[in-house]
């Protein structure tokens, strides 16, 4: 057997690989919490100046989507809606 040991299934951990591994993660996340802080700034100064956060969600989910799946999406609500008397 090697000094990294056989893994999980082996019984042995190589401890300085585990902890770095660990460590790589819990910076990962802190950088993660403050993208996401910063996120939630723009929003809230969107919002202070008269826009609707909603809206701005709405629009950047749209925008990561095919123009064609959009439009196929679109076109089925569209549907659906007139199916109720919404339209």
């Amino acid at each position: 057997m090697d000094e990294r040991g056989e893994g999980m299934g082996g019984g042995q951990v190589a401890a300085e690989e585990l902890r770095l591994l660990i460590e790589r993660a819990e910076r990962l996340e802190e950088e993660k919490k403050g993208i996401a802080d910063d996120i939630k700034d723009v929003f809230a100064e969107a919002k202070g100046r008269g826009y609707d956060p909603k809206a701005i969600r709405k629009i950047m989910s749209i925008r990561k989507k095919k123009r064609e799946e959009y439009q196929e999406e679109e076109a089925i609500l569209e549907t659906y809606m007139q199916a109720l008397g919404m339209l």
